[in-house]
């Protein structure tokens, strides 16, 4: 954490990062269409995990918090890994039978449902604009969902419940970042996850072909350098200003999904993803801009743990 609270202000960079975290996290969804042809979705997600975890050692080794990796939160951090865990599982699910940029579509619906779990955990107000942009982007998922139309499918519901955990997941990392610092919780989320996600595996092992081995590195690659760029990007400048370009996976999601597989989206849903996209927008701007809301990227993590074991203070 910079010295004095002087956190670095630079949108331009930090905007770019959070662009290139995007663009990595739409090619990881579109690595997993492609692989999960050959391979089901236990298999992907540990893979996914164990590889990113791999990766991701060596930077845990080089920038160890203050403190080491020992924590009085634990069982945050298991809420944090079962919530995330089982939103990508739902999201990885979404992306096999959805196209591309819809499953992006309903996971960016997150945003969406962070200020009401915040609202009813943690007891952050609601401001009355998010209020309103809320009930705009629930209109908006209502039209990519499309309920009594003839066309509802259970994957959508199923890719809305992983924007929910997601959003579930973000909370928790709120709750422990008053005395978590960054890294620490990265690397017990990826822990975490390489274990809960080995279980399945006892009745649902696949061998896998080389190539589809090869893409599931490839995987565990990207969502490594994701995390860095998006721990960048927010580290360069405020989430206020930043939070809004993690859209673009939107848009990029659509572009892949059109480019390989001819996708394209109805009226309908554009229609919800305007409406999805600029209410979120709203609502991170404006949960950002609030100074109870700030809270540093790393903390020193020597702290006495009240924000575990305690009552949060804002």
């Amino acid at each position: 954490m910079p010295p004095n609270n002087v956190y670095s202000n630079r949108p331009l960079a930090g905007a770019l990062s959070v662009m290139g975290a995007s663009l990595f996290i739409s090619l990881i969804g579109t690595l997993v269409k492609v692989v999960s042809v050959s391979l089901n979705y236990e298999m992907i997600v540990f893979f996914r995990n164990l590889f990113a975890m791999l990766f991701l050692l060596p930077w845990v080794f080089y920038n160890r918090p203050a403190g080491g990796l020992r924590t009085r939160c634990f069982r945050f951090h298991l809420l944090r890994t079962l919530a995330g865990l089982s939103g990508m599982y739902c999201f990885f699910y979404a992306i096999g039978r959805l196209h591309l940029g819809e499953a992006f579509l309903l996971m960016a619906t997150s945003p969406l449902f962070i200020p009401v779990i915040a609202a009813l955990w943690i007891r952050e107000p609601v401001a009355p604009k998010v209020r309103v942009a809320l009930i705009i982007g629930f209109i908006g998922i209502a039209l990519v969902l499309k309920p009594g139309l003839g066309i509802f499918q259970a994957a959508s519901v199923i890719g809305l419940g992983a924007g929910f955990l997601s959003a579930i997941a973000m909370v928790t990392i709120r709750r422990m970042s008053t005395t978590e610092p960054a890294i620490r919780i990265v690397f017990y989320f990826t822990f975490l996850s390489v274990v809960v996600s080995a279980v399945p595996l006892a009745w649902s092992w696949q061998t896998p072909e080389p190539g589809a081995l090869a893409i599931l590195v490839v995987i565990g690659m990207l969502a490594v350098a994701t995390q860095s760029l998006l721990t960048r990007g927010y580290s360069l400048a405020p989430a206020a200003l930043v939070g809004p370009f993690t859209y673009a996976n939107v848009v990029f999601s659509t572009f892949f999904g059109w480019l390989f597989w001819g996708e394209s989206l109805d009226v309908l849903t554009w229609v919800g993803a305007v409406l999805i996209c600029v209410c979120g927008i709203i609502t991170a701007r404006k949960t950002g801009s609030n100074p109870a809301s700030k809270v540093p990227a790393e903390s020193s993590g020597d702290t006495d743990a009240q924000g575990c074991n305690g009552n949060r203070h804002t």
